[in-house]
């Protein structure tokens, strides 16, 4: 194993990725699966943030010792009258408790610093969701607090918010 992980920009041959994204227990902590026609929508939605410009934001296909592992990506919003970036992810469950969220993350943040507009990333992981806090934590992003997060639409929740400063 040589240890090696990278961002891959999310292309067409990458549904599959979401079909795994998409089980039970990948979804647990997002409101359960999403329908066949949702998921095209949200493929067609990353490739077109691909086609934008990179400030914009990014999806990636995330990559460890040449296999994909997950995916992991971030867009604008604005959050509490600020143009932030959100980030979000998900590693396969055969490859979960190696690190590789956290070093996916890491390299996130790189690239929004170099690619990007706005000051801030941000995280929004629901409070009972240890591992994506943990990554958060481990990724170097500083928790602001509780908050009350939206997602899908029309479920809210208590999620944490956390924040790396990308300037």
């Amino acid at each position: 194993m040589d240890d090696s992980l990278s961002l891959e920009p999310w292309a067409e041959g990458d549904f599959w990725l979401l079909l795994r994204k998409n089980e039970p227990v990948m979804t647990a902590h997002l409101g359960g699966p999403e329908s066949d026609a949702k998921l095209q929508d949200r493929h067609a939605r990353y490739l077109a943030l691909s086609a934008r410009e990179p400030a914009a934001g990014r999806m990636f296909r995330v990559v460890a010792d040449g296999e994909s592992v997950g995916s992991i990506g971030f867009w604008e919003r604005v959050w509490n009258g600020e143009e932030v970036y959100e980030t979000g992810w998900g590693i396969l469950p055969e490859f979960q408790g190696r690190g590789l969220a956290a070093r996916a993350a890491r390299a996130l943040v790189a690239h929004a610093r170099e690619h990007g507009t706005r000051r801030h990333l941000h995280a929004f992981p629901s409070v009972d969701h240890g591992a994506s806090n943990a990554v958060c934590r481990a990724a170097g992003f500083v928790l602001l607090g509780e908050t009350r997060f939206e997602y899908p639409p029309g479920h809210w929740h208590a999620s944490n918010d956390w924040r790396a400063a990308l300037a």
